[in-house]
C-alpha cells in the first residue's frame, strides 16, 4: 500500500468527518481506531486516516500518539500529513493543537506550517485570522460554553500562539484571492521571520482548493476537513488520485437491533434529542447517579432488553450546559466526563452483545470511549448521513460486521437519528 494522504484526527467523530469528506471527493479511504497493528489486512486505498482520542489529554501523550501515527502513515508511503483538528479549534491554552503542531513539524523539517479550520459547507469561515461559527465569532458561538475546551477568543493567530513555541503568522484573504504564488511567497517571507505556523483565511470553497494545492508543498498541515477537501481536490486535479471511491466500499446489509446513544450536551444534539422520542424509545440517564457509579448503567440495559426487539431505541446522558456546569462543580471536570464516557462504553458493549449491529452515537468524546470498548480496528466510509457524518462499516472485526455512526455533537439536522438508522437498514 502507498497511500496518497495520511491523515491523523484527534477524536473519532472529527475523523469520521474527515473520512466523509475525502470519500465525496473521490479518494478510496479508511479509517482506523488509533495506530493500526502490523496485521491488520488493510485494501489498496489512497487515504487513511487514523483516529486518536486526544483532543482533550496531557499533551505530552497527546504528542507521542500522533508521533506514532505519523510514524505509520509514512512507512505506508504518505508524502503529506494532515493533523486533523474540530472546526472550532476545541483547544485550551495548554493544548493540545499547538504542542502536536510543533511535533509533526519538528519532525517533518517544515520551516512553516499551514493552519486553518474553516469548512465553509458546515459554517466555518475564517477572516482575518477569526474563526466565525455562522454568523457569530467563536467567543459568542455555543462554544464559549463547551464542558472541555470552552472558546473564549475567535483570534486564532493570538489562541494558537499562546499554545505553540513557534511565532505565528496570517494569509489573509487578500492574499489567498491572489493565487497560489502569492500564497506562497507569503509563507516564504513569514518563514523568513522565523514564524512556523500560519493561520490562513478561508470563506469559499474555492479559498480551500487554494490552500490545498499550496499545502502539498509541505510535508504537514493542520486543519479542519475544510483543508481535507483542499487537499483531495488537489491530488485528483494533479492526476495522483484516480477518484473511484464509490466502487470501494462493500454494500451487504447488515441486520440486526439497532439503537443509538447521546453523550453529547449540544443544542444540536439536545433538539435532535427531542425529535427523537417522537419515532422511537428514548430514555435519559440519571446523570447524578452516572456519577456515583455503575448501576445507572445496568438500569439503561435493562430497559433495553425490554424494548429493543421492538424497533429503534435511544439512550441518552445529554444535559444542558447549566446543568453540565452544575455537575462538574459538585464532582469535577475530569470526573464528570470520564464517568459518562465509561457509562455509555458500558451501555454499547452490552448491547452489541445482545445482538446489536447498527449503533449510531452523538458526541465525540462518547463516540472515542463506546468504539474503543468494542475494539474495533477500522471502518470503511461509506453513504453520507449529514454533511461531515457518514456511515461507517467495521474493518477487521472478529464477531461480526456493524455499521456505525459518530457524529460530532453539533453535526446534523433535528432528525439525524432517524436518518442514520434509515441509512443503515
Amino acid at each position: 500500500m502507498t497511500l496518497a494522504l495520511g491523515c491523523i484526527a484527534d477524536d473519532y467523530t472529527g475523523a469520521s468527518d474527515l473520512a466523509n469528506t475525502l470519500t465525496r471527493a473521490g479518494l478510496r479511504t479508511v479509517q482506523t481506531i488509533g495506530v493500526p497493528s502490523d496485521d491488520l489486512a488493510l485494501p489498496e486505498v489512497d487515504a487513511v486516516v487514523v483516529s486518536l482520542k486526544s483532543r482533550s489529554i496531557e499533551a505530552g501523550l497527546a504528542v507521542s500518539r500522533s508521533r506514532a501515527a505519523e510514524k505509520w502513515l509514512r512507512g505506508r508511503g504518505a508524502a503529506h500529513i494532515l493533523f486533523k483538528i474540530c472546526s472550532t479549534f476545541d483547544s485550551t491554552d495548554a493544548g493540545n493543537i499547538g504542542p502536536v503542531m510543533d511535533a509533526l513539524r519538528a519532525d517533518s523539517g517544515d520551516p512553516i506550517v499551514l493552519v486553518t479550520p474553516a469548512f465553509p459547507e458546515t459554517g466555518r469561515t475564517v477572516y482575518q485570522g477569526n474563526l466565525f461559527v455562522g454568523s457569530v465569532p467563536l467567543n459568542e458561538s455555543p462554544l464559549k460554553d463547551h464542558p472541555l475546551n470552552p472558546m473564549h477568543d475567535s483570534n486564532l493567530v493570538r489562541v494558537l500562539a499562546r499554545q505553540s513555541k513557534t511565532k505565528v503568522g496570517l494569509v489573509d484573504l487578500a492574499t489567498l484571492t491572489r493565487g497560489a504564488e502569492a500564497v506562497r511567497a507569503q509563507l516564504a517571507g513569514l518563514a523568513g521571520k522565523g514564524i512556523g505556523a500560519a493561520i490562513a483565511d478561508a470563506v469559499f470553497d474555492r479559498d480551500l482548493e487554494t490552500i490545498g494545492k499550496i499545502a502539498l508543498d509541505h510535508r504537514v498541515s493542520v486543519g479542519a476537513s475544510g483543508i481535507g477537501l483542499g487537499l483531495a481536490r488537489a491530488l485528483v486535479a494533479s492526476g495522483t488520485v484516480r477518484p473511484d471511491a464509490l466502487n470501494a466500499v462493500p454494500d451487504a446489509a447488515v441486520g440486526g437491533p439497532a439503537a443509538c446513544l447521546a453523550g453529547s450536551c449540544s443544542q444540536a444534539t439536545l433538539q435532535q434529542i427531542a425529535s427523537a422520542e417522537k419515532a422511537m424509545a428514548v430514555l435519559h440517564l440519571d446523570v447524578e447517579r452516572v456519577v456515583a457509579g455503575r448501576d445507572e448503567a445496568q438500569r439503561a440495559l435493562a430497559w433495553a432488553k425490554h424494548r429493543i426487539g421492538d424497533g429503534p431505541i435511544l439512550i441518552a446522558s445529554s444535559a444542558t450546559p447549566s446543568e453540565v456546569a452544575a455537575l462538574q462543580s459538585r464532582h469535577g471536570r475530569d470526573a464528570v466526563g470520564h464517568a459518562i464516557e465509561q457509562a455509555m462504553a458500558d451501555i454499547a458493549e452490552g448491547l452489541v452483545q445482545s445482538g446489536v449491529r447498527r449503533l449510531v452515537v452523538a458526541g465525540g468524546e462518547t463516540s472515542g470511549a463506546v468504539v474503543d470498548r468494542l475494539r474495533i480496528p477500522g471502518f470503511f466510509v461509506g453513504a453520507e448521513i449529514a454533511a461531515g457524518v457518514p456511515v461507517l462499516r467495521s474493518v477487521g472485526v472478529k464477531n461480526g460486521e456493524m455499521l456505525l455512526a459518530l457524529k460530532s455533537g453539533n453535526f446534523g439536522g433535528p432528525e439525524f437519528f432517524s436518518d442514520a438508522l434509515g441509512l443503515m437498514d
